[in-house]
């Protein structure tokens, strides 16, 4: 099916939530739907097009939820299915599209169908859903390859059975917790078509696929061997995901009011990328190259250029994010010597300047919300919170933390739950009637922080992100699909699209002289005498006639 350049998506503004962390409507401690609920008028005003949930779903929570036991129920912790219905039905009523989160490559190893194969022994057709195999070694006391866990250690597990002697491996690219499930099983792909259905009949607006590059493997699951290539792994990105794909697109497709599919998809070049966006598999996938790039001029450049053209190739809108729920906070990394990001980062407590990392910030948010395409922010990036780096050994959550033998302190730190209100934790996360201590604990110094002190600011981060998201979606969403560059200095990354908007970003430690412009829409600092600061960001106006007041927050 052709992508149709008016549907919603390709321009869409969503914000993700992650639930235990956004707010707790109960009193427990853990952010819930009855929170998200109470918090709807907030992500209205705030003028993003969409949400997007991570999962939400029955769990044992070795994961924090991407360890699924029943796709089609919410965790107690979380709320009800009924809670949940009513959410998507008042987030319509607010304006607000609403996306879920989908767990396909594994389940939890509490799952019914992986119980069942625990029980039934060697050889079972239960087994036949999962990746059971016998070891390597005389005894198959040997993993049956060599593949590493995402999380560290190895990817499989040997079970016991119930007589208590040594069976077969199963594997798991993450967590012990979390088999994989095994795509090559007609009914795996018939349970995933399903629990589609069950979702899209409840009116959700689409599905984020977590781990969309991951479900099939290559056959024979071969060893990746000692100088493995990043572009031809046997665990990921095999041809045989793509026709899952495709039979999902008409699923989806069979429903009204454009559903999506977006996809995380972690791939090494931008040729394995695109082909997850072909016209008949998914709608848009998360530009990673773009979330991982260095503050620096040419680097920013680079990867905004690469992601148009390779889109262009399918006729797919590009994205731009700047942080998530795996990922260090930007606030942070800007403010380091060091700012791009990769998944083994070990930096963690190194220098940082956090002015500097807000005001970078600040610029790139700007940046982001100007490019053509769709754009995602993550809970918190519209307060400017840093990452909190100092959450005591025993409390940290992330199984990375453990897995890797408490050499990777995981992903807590930009998971630790919002600040609402007040001058103390839980800064309104819980009611105020009942201000439970949160699950992860909220640095004091976010009094400063919090929604409700940002609110009345025309200076804050949050009244730039709702004045910036309220332009984007009047004025910015109309202008062309694509970028002319300007020629506005080696330290400059400028654009415009069509003949009345430029977008200037100084990467340079000192002013640069903005090009000639009849008024300056939204700055992300101050700009006089047509002088753009270091590490700002501005809109321009270039038209004759057009407003010439200059909107620096």
């Amino acid at each position: 099916m052709p992508h149709s350049p008016a549907a919603w998506w390709r321009t869409a503004s969503i914000y993700q939530i992650y639930v235990r962390s956004f707010a707790d409507g109960n009193g427990d401690g853990i952010g819930d739907v009855a929170g998200i609920r109470e918090r709807l008028p907030y992500l209205r005003d705030l003028g993003v097009d969409a949400l997007w949930l991570t999962p939400w779903y029955v769990s044992p929570m070795a994961d924090a939820g991407y360890d699924v036991a029943d796709y089609r129920d919410i965790d107690p912790i979380f709320g009800t299915l009924a809670e949940a219905e009513a959410l998507i039905g008042e987030a319509h009523e607010n304006g607000l599209r609403l996306i879920v989160d989908l767990v396909p490559n594994h389940c939890s190893d509490r799952h019914p169908w992986f119980q069942e194969a625990l029980a039934a022994g060697p050889g079972s057709a239960a087994r036949e859903r999962f990746w059971f195999l016998p070891g390597r070694g005389e005894h198959g006391e040997l993993p049956p390859n060599d593949w590493r866990s995402y999380f560290g250690g190895p990817a499989w597990t040997r079970v016991t059975e119930t007589d208590g002697s040594p069976g077969p491996w199963y594997l798991h690219m993450f967590a012990p917790q979390q088999p994989d499930l095994n795509w090559e099983h007609p009914q795996v792909r018939a349970e995933f078509e399903d629990i589609l259905r069950f979702w899209l009949d409840r009116g959700v607006d689409g599905f984020r696929i977590d781990v969309a590059h991951g479900l099939t493997k290559k056959p024979g699951l071969p060893d990746v061997g000692p100088d493995p290539d990043p572009t031809d792994l046997p665990y990921q990105d095999t041809d045989g995901v793509h026709d899952i794909y495709r039979s999902w697109r008409a699923v989806i497709d069979a429903y009204g009011g454009e559903r999506v599919f977006v996809g995380e998809v972690w791939l090494p070049t931008p040729d394995q990328f695109v082909r997850y966006l072909r016209p008949d598999e998914l709608h848009s996938a998360f530009n990673f190259e773009f979330l991982c790039c260095a503050w620096e001029v040419g680097p920013v450049r680079e990867v905004i250029e690469q992601t148009l053209a390779a889109h262009a190739l399918v006729g797919a809108p590009p994205t731009w994010v700047l942080s998530n729920h795996d990922t260090i906070r930007h606030v942070t990394r800007y403010g380091r010597q060091e700012t791009g990001f990769d998944m083994g980062d070990k930096r963690h407590g190194a220098p940082t300047d956090l002015d500097l990392g807000l005001r970078r910030a600040r610029a790139a948010a700007l940046l982001t919300l100007a490019l053509p395409g769709g754009v995602y922010v993550y809970q918190g990036d519209e307060l400017g919170l840093a990452e909190v780096e100092d959450i005591p050994d025993d409390l940290l959550q992330d199984p990375t933390w453990e897995r890797s033998g408490h050499t990777d302190r995981g992903r807590d730190g930009c998971r630790v739950p919002l600040p609402w209100s007040g001058d103390h934790p839980p800064f309104g996360f819980s009611p105020p009637d009942a201000p439970a201590e949160p699950w992860l604990p909220q640095p004091l110094v976010w009094k400063d922080a919090t929604a409700e002190a940002q609110s009345g600011e025309p200076g804050s981060m949050l009244s730039l992100y709702r004045t910036a998201l309220t332009l984007r979606r009047t004025d910015l969403t109309r202008l062309p699909e694509t970028v002319s560059w300007l020629g506005t200095g080696p330290e400059t990354v400028a654009f415009t699209r069509g003949d009345d908007f430029a977008c200037v970003v100084n990467f340079s430690e000192a002013p640069v002289e903005l090009p000639a412009h009849h008024g300056v829409l939204l700055a992300s600092g101050p700009v006089t005498g047509g002088l753009l600061p270091s590490d700002t960001c501005a809109w321009l106006r270039l038209a004759p006639g057009a407003a010439s007041d200059t909107n620096a927050l």
